[in-house]
């Protein structure tokens, strides 16, 4: 396979099932991993998975920053390939590969040294509390494949190889399932048994990443560590710092909430609301493998020219990312509870939960569109457009729950975040029409924007 995919023709619908299908089943896979854990950990008790529900949030922030050089392979490489420019596009790939690795290592050492004053940010019992820790302090041996992998599955993307990350992280995950109840239950480890299982599983995915590269002799077997250059990386960060800061900022509100759910609700809140999150992943991750297939070819088609194909292939994607939202809404006010019951079968617990995912539910078709435009402009290169909406609809929850809470609407209040997703919505209604043809020359190495 030294040879990239053209996704400038052919059958739009087919070429995007084609790529949203191996992404939306590395999307699953990935919250398979997460639901392996949580459900052999809420067997153990809520203390446990609040304990690593906590963590996550973190976890998250290191995964929104392997976004950087995930998006800038998806962007800058699927440019360069659709105006033929395959050397440029080597030269990208290796300096995302270089810049993650750096990236994840700078990451992993700030965790370190910070891991007790994050963790406090919760208001935990001090069982909760050291498990947190220890789950973190396990987790951080992992943060480097996180970076160098997320960047790997991005390059795939961007060439039209989404099926290569799928099945390589279909054997994660078998590795994760496996190792889970040997050593949580079976050793007796508990949650630093989770954190290990997770992390061999990575170093075996990482290890698969690496293998299917070098065999693949993609763009000339382009190398994976350079020393950076200066106009490669500010276009990299041009690209990928605006969904980086959208993705940590999500996150940062998520832990702000996350404390005020502690103070009300104790480790109950805690786990309803990173359960519920994990859950409602199940929607998301669907349209986010839609539309990170429409980066790619989005991105191929405006760099060709092909702005007929860039309008037609957003609608399809959009059509059907709204479905998915349609059939969420539905299962999550219908069948709440039973959903949460199957992750934490304590009754106080599932209860919680059902109500934050009937309110929840409301929400996903704004989400739905919030999230597929957001594609469209990724791959156009108008990264800070989504992410400038994004930052403004999720900052927007903190006073609303605020004002909710002193309402009186207690725990229920954290989980309402339907109006600033209608305001994400109409903003992007607005700037929808904002898209022109690529630059005059290389499209490739032009800076966009």
């Amino acid at each position: 396979m030294s040879k990239v995919k053209d996704l400038t023709q052919g059958d739009l619908t087919r070429l995007l099932y084609q790529q949203a299908l191996p992404i939306m089943g590395t999307s699953f896979v990935q919250i398979a991993y997460s639901f392996t854990d949580m459900a052999w950990l809420g067997r153990l008790s809520s203390e446990a998975l609040a304990a690593v529900g906590v963590v996550s949030v973190f976890i998250w922030i290191a995964n929104s920053v392997a976004w950087l050089n995930k998006t800038g392979c998806e962007v800058t490489i699927s440019h360069c390939v659709g105006s033929g420019e395959l050397r440029e596009a080597g030269r990208y790939a290796s300096h995302n590969v270089s810049m993650s690795l750096l990236v994840g290592t700078l990451l992993t050492i700030g965790y370190a040294l910070c891991a007790e004053p994050m963790i406090d940010l919760y208001s935990l019992e001090e069982g909760v509390r050291h498990d947190a820790l220890s789950y973190m302090y396990v987790s951080l041996i992992g943060f480097p494949e996180i970076f160098l992998t997320a960047t790997l599955t991005g390059l795939y993307n961007a060439i039209g190889h989404s099926k290569v990350p799928f099945r390589i992280m279909c054997i994660g995950l078998g590795c994760n399932m496996l190792l889970d109840p040997l050593f949580i239950h079976l050793v007796g480890w508990g949650v630093q048994g989770a954190a290990l299982a997770t992390v061999i599983s990575q170093t075996v995915v990482l290890f698969l990443f690496v293998r299917k590269a070098q065999r693949d002799k993609l763009f000339d077997s382009f190398p994976f560590f350079v020393r950076l250059r200066r106009s490669y990386v500010l276009r990299i960060l041009q690209v990928g710092v605006p969904v980086v800061l959208l993705n940590v900022l999500f996150a940062f509100v998520s832990i702000y909430m996350g404390g005020v759910v502690s103070r009300i609700g104790g480790h109950i809140g805690v786990a309803t609301m990173t359960t519920g999150a994990q859950i409602e992943a199940l929607t998301w991750n669907t349209a986010n493998g839609v539309t990170t297939a429409l980066v790619a070819i989005v991105g191929q088609n405006w760099a060709a020219g092909h702005l007929r194909r860039v309008y037609e292939v957003y609608r399809r994607a959009l059509t059907f990312t709204l479905s998915v939202g349609f059939v969420g809404m539905l299962a999550f006010l219908l069948f709440s509870e039973e959903l949460f019951s199957l992750i934490v079968p304590e009754r106080e617990a599932y209860i919680a939960g059902g109500l934050y995912l009937r309110i929840v539910g409301l929400s996903q078709m704004f989400m739905m569109l919030e999230i597929t435009t957001g594609g469209l402009f990724n791959g156009l290169g108008k990264t800070y457009l989504s992410a400038g909406i994004g930052i403004v609809g999720t900052y927007l929850r903190i006073p609303i729950v605020l004002l909710f809470i002193s309402l009186g609407w207690g725990l229920e209040a954290a989980w309402w975040d339907l109006p600033d997703l209608c305001a994400e919505g109409a903003c992007i209604l607005c700037f929808l029409p904002r898209m022109e043809s690529p630059p005059t020359g290389s499209s490739c190495s032009t800076p966009l924007g």
